[in-house]
């Protein structure tokens, strides 16, 4: 049996009223001890991540440096990459 992967998107950052990063769902800690866990813990984790990413405030990107330079010389406008919908949305 190959071992769980993480189920991080490369969107770190927690979400101050739950305590989830936004991106996959797992607390500071969990993130913090992901190797060490077991495949029962890890699988036991990545059960409750979409009802937890379903409690998290989605908000918009912040403007990359590229686009408010893009935007400040006139130039259209390079859309942001869309978050990913959160269940039952």
């Amino acid at each position: 049996m190959a071992p769980i992967a993480s189920p991080c998107i490369l969107v770190c950052s927690i979400d101050l009223q739950t305590g989830y990063c936004f991106g996959c769902g797992r607390t500071r800690d969990e993130i913090a001890g992901w190797m060490a866990y077991s495949d029962a813990e890890r699988s036991e984790i990545m059960a409750g991540l979409q009802a937890r990413l379903a409690t998290v405030e989605r908000k918009l990107r912040r403007e990359t440096r590229r686009q408010r330079l893009a935007r400040e010389r006139g130039e259209a406008p390079a859309s942001p990459p869309a978050l990913p919908e959160a269940p039952g949305q």
